[in-house]
């Protein structure tokens, strides 16, 4: 079996072998395992918890500033790219994004948990309710997404932008050229590996926790690993059902569902809860979030060190830190063609603005009843056990029998969905960006989240869940700012060749630079070339126009060459040092027609060219062989001046891969 698997070894066995060692302390050391996991957590927050704050803080700015400025309008792919998905859909699977067990498990464990104990204000008062809404918003709000955003824009861009591989790595390119394929490379996959199991786990444990008080509380099952253990085996079994049975539409509806009940959820708890004060509690919240989004940003207790800030705000960051592989690199498959602005408005807002509506709903209202029909005791109830915070809520609602069942049945298919997609993301990390692997290594990556999440339980419990977290988290905090300059390099440099081939040419650099005769142009018009015709003018001329350009150029000690690339298309490349190497493609491209009457959708076909720097393409077809030659070396003179000028410092190699068009 291990055979077939497709793995990148140093990345695989590196990454199993730091899990296995934290996995072992719980072996060795069981009863003393808690402890060892507390104090490491406690090392590392009070070292360096003043990094996952200033990290989270520079991630938001810089995805705004990239956003507001002029590396908003460039794409995550081609320059003639579209997305793949519609407007409308492409929202909704963010707003689905913005789901899962975390919601359900601190919807109102958290606003309770703040309002029983702020940070700053005296408990169970007005101060105390603001602070514990504005809180929470704090951290589900726009920091989380900005971690994401971080992580799903540098794969997007490069992954799309420059065809590189859809892993960590590729992110650094433009620091590390070449040397992504060595050992620092292995080792940045190494971190987001470990951090994205860790991160899952974390999420697993909250989930059998809160899977184990709604048992509890419907049937009367006992709260502990008797119950939580064989909830994790059987829930890790059905996501590795989905996984060797390929149900990925089942899974998709299923998931879909699950959103849509979710919702219905929230507008049950929306119109039998205050309704009217929600709506005010609401715009309230909003207000109260922006008036201290600057000073929570930095706020790290200097001055009046509280655990406040360990147990919450720094495990939260240093959780979506961990995350952002798995979160980021699903936001990054589903934006190809998207423009920088659209991908950071979209992320930012619109999961967040979900999340604050649903914190509101199940915050405030567990707030009301807690200072009114319920007199303390749902405070006290979720200050013992922040797992029993919802079933205990929905105690004081309508129907708490059916919301529980089905609260239980929410946290369940999250957990079955989330390990599912978890293992596919850690799996295609491990095999270098692979994401056509064997079943079988999907199935070793889906069992190991829970076996990792059953360990860590029973090691010491969710706190150290928590504190492999923080500590995983910690070399990917580096990897993640390395990332943020590696990101604005790679966007500078576009935008520098942007200008310097515009300012090279009077004519835009789209065009090509040797025309057709006319003649030949209404021919093209009348006829518009079929399938085969393309290929065989790709064969007859390109291919020959290529070649003979290539060894000239090599002959006058320039490494070039003609190579067929992955998509059918073929390309010059002509190697720099230090710099982005020069291509000329040119792949066969369809586009569909319009008709006005029904039936089989008509296509015309054209040879169309692309280049290294993702700009947009245009058909050569028709083109002779001497005019496609002074097409490639116009081009050539544009790249040439481009590199001379003194913008080139800012220009990046780029990678042998192959450009998407």
């Amino acid at each position: 079996m291990f055979k077939s698997f497709v793995i990148n070894p140093p990345v695989f066995y590196g990454s199993i072998l730091i899990i296995a060692l934290f996995l072992a302390i719980g072996v060795v050391v069981p009863d003393q395992a808690g402890e060892i996991f507390s104090a490491l957590q406690s090392a590392i927050l009070n070292a360096f918890g003043w990094l996952y704050l200033l990290a989270v803080g520079i991630f938001l700015a810089t995805v705004l500033l990239l956003c507001l400025g002029n590396y908003g309008q460039l794409k995550l792919g081609p320059d003639d790219s579209t997305p793949d998905f519609r407007f409308v859909s492409w929202i909704a699977m963010l707003f689905a994004a913005g789901m899962g067990i975390g919601l359900m498990f601190f919807a109102v464990g958290e606003p309770m948990s703040h309002f029983m104990l702020p940070p700053t204000a005296e408990p169970r008062t007005i101060e105390a309710t603001r602070e514990a809404m504005s809180v929470t918003f704090f951290h589900w709000g726009i920091h989380a997404w900005a971690i994401y955003a971080v992580v799903g824009l540098s794969l997007a861009y490069f992954g799309y932008r420059y065809n590189l591989p859809l892993t960590i790595r590729s992110g650094l390119y433009p620091l590390l050229k070449e040397r992504i394929d060595g050992p620092i490379g292995h080792a940045v996959d190494i971190f987001a590996i470990v951090g994205t199991m860790f991160g899952i786990a974390t999420s697993l444990g909250l989930g059998v926790s809160q899977i184990n008080a709604g048992l509890n509380y419907l049937i009367g099952l006992p709260i502990g690993p008797q119950v939580q253990l064989p909830l994790i085996a059987a829930i890790t079994a059905l996501a590795t059902i989905s996984v060797v049975t390929g149900l990925d539409k089942g899974i998709r509806i299923l998931s879909e569902t699950n959103l849509i009940v979710a919702v219905l959820l929230m507008l049950f708890v929306l119109v039998v809860g205050p309704t009217e004060n929600l709506f005010r509690d609401f715009v309230q919240n909003v207000g109260l979030y922006l008036d201290t989004l600057i000073l929570r940003t930095f706020n790290i207790y200097a001055y009046e060190p509280t655990p406040w800030i360990d147990s919450w705000t720094l495990f939260y960051w240093a959780w979506w830190i961990s995350w952002s592989p798995f979160v980021g690199m699903f936001i990054a498959r589903i934006s190809r063609g998207r423009t920088v602005r659209e991908f950071v408005v979209a992320v930012l807002f619109i999961p967040a603005g979900f999340t604050f509506f649903w914190m509101t709903v199940f915050g405030n209202t567990a707030i009301a009843i807690d200072t009114g029909i319920a007199a303390g005791a749902l405070g006290t109830a979720i200050a013992e056990d922040v797992s029993v915070g919802l079933f205990q809520f929905f105690q004081y609602l309508p129907l708490p029998a059916l919301t529980s069942t089905l609260a239980i049945i929410l946290v369940a298919v999250f957990f079955v969905t989330s390990s599912d997609s978890g293992s596919l993301v850690v799996d295609s990390i491990a095999a270098g960006g692979e994401t056509e692997t064997t079943t079988a290594q999907r199935v070793f990556w889906c069992s190991l989240e829970g076996f990792v999440a059953a360990c860590l339980l029973l090691a010491g419990g969710l706190g150290a869940l928590q504190s492999a977290t923080v500590a995983s988290a910690l070399p990917f905090t580096f990897v993640m700012l390395a990332l943020v300059w590696a990101l604005i390099q790679g966007m500078r440099a576009d935008l520098a060749q942007e200008h310097a081939a515009a300012a090279a040419s009077h004519s835009p650099p789209a065009q090509p630079a040797a025309g057709l005769t006319w003649q030949r142009r209404l021919a093209l018009m009348l006829h518009a070339p079929i399938q085969k015709e393309v290929e065989r003018f790709i064969t007859k001329e390109v291919r020959p126009a290529l070649d003979q350009v290539a060894g000239e150029l090599s002959n006058r000690g320039r490494e070039t060459v003609v190579q067929e690339e992955e998509n059918g298309a073929i390309a010059l490349r002509s190697h720099a040092e230090g710099v982005r190497d020069f291509v000329y493609g040119v792949v066969l491209n369809k586009h569909q027609l319009p008709s006005l009457r029904a039936g089989k959708p008509q296509f015309r076909y054209e040879a169309k060219t692309y280049f290294s720097s993702g700009a947009r393409g245009y058909d050569v077809m028709g083109m002779t062989r001497d005019q496609l030659i002074t097409d490639i070396l116009v081009q050539f003179e544009r790249y040439l001046n481009l590199v001379q000028s003194p913008e080139s410092q800012l220009v990046q190699a780029a990678p042998e891969h192959s450009v998407e068009v």
